[in-house]
Order: C-alpha cells, then structure tokens, then sequence
C-alpha cells in the first residue's frame, strides 16, 4: 500500500494539503490499529496488579522503553533509562528539575539556546530561580549563534566555555529555519566531560537519530510522540547515564499513559519499517524543491541559511537544511498569508511559533514536511505562493 494511503485523515480529505507535521505527525492506521487493539483486548493499569491484562499492559511499557533504545541505537543499553512523559517540554522540565538542580553549586555556569524553541530555555532559566531560592547563584549563558547560516558559532563557544561550565542545552533541529544544528560540533567545542541535553523534537521520527554514533555524543535525548506519528501527551527522556548520576524523576510517577506509550510503540514500528533515512531524503527533496523555486520570487524572504536553499549549493560550514521551510511575504502579513492559504486547502503555521524572543511582529509561514507530502502538493502550493508575488 502506498504510504500516504495508510493515512485514514489524509485519505479522507484529499482535497486538503497538510503542511504542518512540525507541530504534529499525522497517524498512520497501523497506530491507531495498536490502539484500538489495547484498548479493546488488554486495557489496565501498569505495574499495579497481577491478572493478565495488567501483566500485559507492563510488559508493553516495558516493551516500548526498549524499543526507544534501539530505536535510538543506544550502544549500551543496560546503562541508559528511557522515562515517559507527556512531550518535550515536560521531558526538558524533568532533565532541568530533578537531574540538574541537585547537581549545581553557586557559581556554575551552563549554556542554553536563547533563540530556539521556548521550551529548550525556559526549564533552564527555572532551574537557575530554583537554586537562587535556596542561596545559589548560577549563570546562565547564551550560545552563540552564527549570523549568516543560524548555526550555532561553535569557535566561539569553545572560547565561552570556562572551568565552570557545567552544562549544555542543545537542539537537534531548528523548529524555525529547518536546519541541522551540527551538535558534533558542540561536542567539540565543550570537551569531553560537559553533558549535553538535545531537544530533538524536530529529529525523533523525521530523520535517523543514532546516539551510538560519535557525531551524537549527548547524554539526553528528548521528543515528542505526537510528532513522531503517535498520540499527543506522549514523550520520552533517552538518558545515557555515563556524566553524572542516573537520572530519576522526582516523586511517585503514578499512572503511566499507557495508551500514548502503545501508540508510540506502533509508530517507531511503523516509521523503521518505511525507513527514517528514506523518509528523511523524501522530505528534503520536497522542501529544496519549494525552497529552489520561492527564493527566486522577490516578493517572499525565506529564513534560515541562505547558502542551503539551492538544490547544488555547497555548504561548507553552512546548516544542512531538513523538511521545514520558513518564509514571509514583504507585503502580506504572515497570519494573513496563512488563512489566504487555508483557502486553497494548505494547512501550515503561521505565527512567531513559539519561538524564544519572538512576538507577533516576527510571524512567520511554516511548511514542514512529512512522508505523505508529494510533488504535486509542492507543486500547488508554490503556483498559488506565484500568484500573490
């Protein structure tokens, strides 16, 4: 069957276009299936009884922390813990609270993004109130970014690290411009001995993600579910366990979601079996294919590294761009642009998406991009896109 048919909702509106799987994943009916299979045959409580539906449901959660290992190709998987939670923000929360709090004396200092995604700093400026309440000051402190591509700068982070670093806040994938954060390079940077957090949000179920691999050298790995094709309010933290202590959530976990913790189970079935490095080629083919043909249009100004947007470009130390594409009309505002597009049957964001620093002043239109987007819907979108330039 052809993968976007395996979308009841896609297969249901073929009339419409949807272009914002950087906000949610749409669910294939092998997920949904798993669901209704649980619900139907196996539904209990975790950990919390002794019959076979209880001993089944603990297995599966069991099961699924397993799987996120090798999903991730966890090299040591007897060291590493996997705990669920509703997303990426709580996950960030989690590592913020309960791992690096208890860890900090005054005068510490970490390094966080203050120009990605709100959720990957606001944890981090919480955990520095947290200390102060209790005495102890930390600092936190900008990564630096490159001013043409969007890159983090990591010469000059090599020169802002000092002997009380003790942290680093990174992000795998740009929510915003849709480029590869090059997190070895940070890796570089900081030594050996600084545990990095990746908010791989944008990574996790859209491109390969190999925490075996030395390029990917983090000790926490956090994403959503929702994004990577299972249910909303389902999340994991990936920790390594090899720079500091093990991480352990703090108070009693209570009530897994047990039904997001199936779906998510599905769903990185689903997505090794259609293969993320070929989902992965798929949707950057579509967005150099959008990018190739808007930045030839005056009338549209597209975000991110301008050395990536040609299909030929050469990079060099230039980001290398994912399925997102992110782009304003000079004249049209971008909420404006955003309803003009609904009205042709494209759903994609258009807002400041949440991005740390921004306000409505700094809207922008998201196209993000899936293994059920085609040409074809390129193709529309960029006549329509014409039209109005």
């Amino acid at each position: 069957m052809e993968r976007r048919a395996q979308f009841p909702i896609l297969a249901a509106h073929p009339e419409l276009v949807y272009f914002d799987s950087a906000a949610t994943a749409q669910k294939p009916q092998a997920v949904l299936d798993a669901v209704q299979m649980y619900l139907t045959t196996a539904n209990a409580n975790a950990g919390r009884g002794t019959y076979p539906w209880a001993n089944r449901t603990t297995e599966l959660v069991e099961r699924t922390r397993r799987r996120v290992k090798e999903f991730l190709g966890d090299p040591r998987p007897e060291r590493s813990t996997v705990h669920f939670t509703s997303g990426t923000t709580e996950g960030l929360r989690i590592v913020a609270r309960d791992w690096l709090v208890p860890l900090l004396t005054d005068g510490d200092e970490i390094l966080v993004p203050f120009a990605d995604h709100q959720a990957n700093l606001e944890p981090w400026q919480e955990a520095r109130r947290l200390l102060a309440e209790r005495g102890v000051a930390v600092t936190l402190r900008a990564l630096p970014y490159q001013a043409a591509s969007g890159d983090y700068d990591h010469r000059a982070l090599a020169e802002a690290v000092g002997p009380r670093t003790r942290f680093v806040a990174a992000t795998h994938v740009h929510h915003v411009y849709g480029g590869d954060m090059n997190v070895h390079r940070l890796r570089a940077a900081v030594g050996p001995d600084v545990p990095i957090c990746l908010d791989a949000a944008q990574s996790v179920g859209h491109l390969p993600v190999d925490v075996g691999h030395p390029d990917l050298d983090v000790d926490f790995v956090v994403f959503s579910g929702h994004k990577a094709m299972a249910l909303p309010g389902t999340g994991a933290v990936w920790a390594r366990n090899t720079r500091g202590p093990e991480l352990r959530p703090a108070g009693w976990a209570g009530t897994p979601n047990t039904v997001g913790i199936v779906s998510l189970l599905a769903a990185l079935d689903w997505l090794e079996s259609a293969g993320v490095d070929r989902i992965a080629r798929h949707a950057v083919r579509l967005a150099t294919r959008l990018t190739d043909r808007l930045r030839r249009l005056d009338a549209y100004e597209i975000e991110g590294c301008q050395a990536s947007l040609a299909a030929d470009s050469a990079l060099g130390e230039g980001q290398r761009r994912q399925g997102i594409v992110t782009f304003r009309h000079r004249e049209i505002p971008s909420d404006d642009l955003g309803f003009i597009l609904f009205s042709h049957g494209f759903m994609v964001r258009a807002d400041s998406l949440c991005q740390a620093g921004a306000d409505e002043k700094d809207g922008v239109v998201r196209v993000s991009l899936h293994v059920y987007n085609t040409e074809e819907e390129i193709d529309r979108l960029l006549a329509v896109l014409e039209s109005l330039a």
